[in-house]
């Protein structure tokens, strides 16, 4: 990963102060040890913290076009930069490096805007065009780069981490307590919001256009699950043929790179055909990296050996204690400028910092389950409907307080009925969540609960209302 920041003085027009973006520079130097760049013009300022993985010779951000009147900061990778490139060669585009973000120079000189949408990668980035005063922040489809910005009178900072944006001393730092309502309900908290009042993310597959004190967002991607239009039916085969290769293009497409790549390895199914196919193109042994830890029966360590033993790869391993968990606990939220809402995170970190020293790049199987609907509730959900059909008093009078009753053992029996028992979409944010209603207004004092909306499913309505799906499957799988 890299790191990006920027400062447009849009209202005040006041010179960027080299020492600002070089303090947010500073605080992102984590993202980016391998070099840095900035690029100072009047009211525009843009800094940078690079990760060198492709052209590690003549890949220096910020990067400009010919005439160095555009300017690009990028964190991400462009993975049909050859053929995007070689389409922009024969308009008549001049590369100077070999680098994988400069066609997004070209291509937003030949398409505007528009030129995200030829993009296939993951990025956050800013394009700032002193032709026409304008700066554009966009992130990738799925937003798997993070990007935030704030306006402070008028004038328009962004960075790759919220910490990098308190640098500037107009910048406030108060908890915005609706964020926190619904971070206790599903677990983050849902764009455009941070939990920092007047911060906000770039939505994933969204651009944000400023110019001449107008601002533009336009989402240029989502998500759709509506059947495709076939001339005829496809067979079972069809289907896991075209899902073959998708994930073998994929897989491919990430281990572009001048430097060494490495991958997770849990042993589970998404870990272990992603470890496999890189197996396959890679002329070297894999280095695979698994986390274990010290109570019985939550470790993979064995079925992650299992894995690497079958794919001969260069396997280590990591053995966490419950202490080391809460003894990096703070240094994870710092990075993450938010709470640590799925403790598995450390253990991904911690795998992180070892596999650094043998790699520099790591692929991992996160993200299948929620592609693939891998995780029991959604296949628990389908259970609803005829749940519904229950009498009324028979399930409250009966059923629940039978629940309310269970062990603790039982309460992934109980988090599943209560989450049956709520119609759509509020069941599926008891699905997502930790803290259910009634005792989320236990935690919040009463001063607070009087100030924000307790019930985050009017999140999920919204988005479902503005992108309409098909059944409550792919209504689950679009919100996650």
């Amino acid at each position: 990963m890299c790191g990006i920041c920027g400062i447009y003085n849009v209202q005040s027009r006041a010179p960027v102060e080299h020492c600002l973006v070089e303090q947010m520079m500073t605080l992102l130097a984590h993202r980016g040890p391998d070099d840095q760049g900035m690029h100072l013009a009047g009211e525009l300022g843009l800094g940078f913290r690079r990760l060198s993985i492709l052209d590690l010779a003549t890949g220096h951000q910020p990067i400009s076009n010919e005439d160095g009147d555009i300017w690009l900061v990028c964190n991400g990778e462009i993975w049909n930069y050859r053929s995007l490139r070689a389409e922009l060669c024969a308009r008549g585009h001049i590369f100077r490096t070999q680098s994988d973000v400069e066609v997004i120079i070209h291509a937003y000189e030949e398409y505007g805007a528009a030129c995200l949408e030829r993009l296939h990668g993951m990025f956050g980035l800013a394009i700032w065009d002193a032709r026409r005063h304008r700066l554009l922040l966009a992130r990738d489809r799925a937003g798997k780069k993070p990007l935030y910005y704030t306006r402070v009178g008028g004038d328009i900072l962004f960075a790759s981490e919220i910490k990098a944006l308190f640098c500037d001393p107009r910048v406030t730092r108060q908890a915005d307590l609706q964020s926190l309502a619904d971070f206790l309900s599903v677990r983050y908290v849902p764009g455009p919001a941070t939990l920092f009042q007047d911060i906000y993310k770039v939505q994933a597959g969204h651009w944000l256009l400023f110019e001449h004190g107008r601002t533009r967002e336009e989402c240029y991607w989502d998500f759709s699950f509506a059947p495709l239009e076939q001339r005829q039916p496809l067979a079972t085969s069809d289907y896991l043929a075209g899902i073959r290769q998708h994930v073998s293009r994929s897989v491919e497409e990430r281990m572009m790179s001048d430097v060494p790549v490495g991958a997770m390895l849990s042993g589970g199914v998404d870990s272990s055909i992603i470890v496999g196919l890189m197996s396959q193109l890679s002329p070297q042994p894999v280095e695979t990296f698994a986390v274990g830890f010290d109570v019985p029966g939550f470790s993979e360590l064995p079925y992650a050996r299992l894995a690497a033993e079958h794919f001969d790869t260069n396997h280590h391993e990591l053995l966490l204690t419950g202490h080391e968990l809460t003894k990096y606990w703070p240094l994870l939220t710092w990075h993450r400028d938010e709470p640590v809402s799925e403790p598995p995170d450390l253990g991904v970190y911690l795998l992180s910092c070892l596999a650094s020293q043998y790699v520099k790049v790591i692929l991992s199987g996160e993200g299948g389950d929620e592609l693939f609907a891998g995780y029991p509730k959604y296949a628990v959900d389908r259970l609803a409907r005829p749940y519904h059909l229950l009498p009324l008093p028979f399930r409250h009078n009966i059923v629940n307080p039978l629940l309310e009753h269970l062990p603790y053992s039982a309460r992934k029996l109980k988090t599943a009925a209560r989450a049956l028992a709520e119609p759509a979409p509020q069941r599926w944010v008891n699905w997502f969540g930790i803290f259910h209603d009634p005792l989320k207004a236990q935690l919040l004092a009463a001063n607070v609960q009087a100030q924000v909306e307790m019930n985050a499913s009017r999140i999920f309505q919204r988005w479902l209302d503005e992108h309409p799906q098909r059944d409550d499957l792919s209504r689950m799988l679009y919100l996650v």
